[in-house]
């Protein structure tokens, strides 16, 4: 979730840039990320400046489109990830109850 909450503050701050003359757009590698911690490695978001995007005449390269599709991805992710924390706190409870529920 941290990660996902890193992301969401870069995507913000490009949109906010999109009109900021040389601004590059910055993203994290949010699948290194998962790899990483799906290794047992430390969680770290490593920012990255995304290849390929075409450049406006002001050397801006900010794409609404591309930031506001990153948007709803995060927040799905984020509800998802929300759902399954979720899920673990009530088997913690449960198991803290001794199999009771509530």
């Amino acid at each position: 979730m941290s990660v996902l909450s890193e992301r969401q503050k870069l995507v913000a701050s490009n949109i906010a840039n999109a009109d900021t003359p040389g601004y590059k757009t910055q993203d994290i590698d949010f699948q290194a990320a998962l790899e990483n911690a799906m290794s047992g490695n430390e969680l770290s978001a490593q920012v990255v400046q995304p290849e390929g995007l075409p450049v406006k005449a002001d050397g801006n390269n900010v794409n609404l489109d591309r930031e506001s599709r990153l948007l709803s991805e995060n927040a799905m992710r984020f509800a998802i990830a929300t759902q399954f924390a979720h899920a673990d706190l009530a088997t913690l409870r449960m198991a803290i109850n001794d199999g009771r529920s509530g």
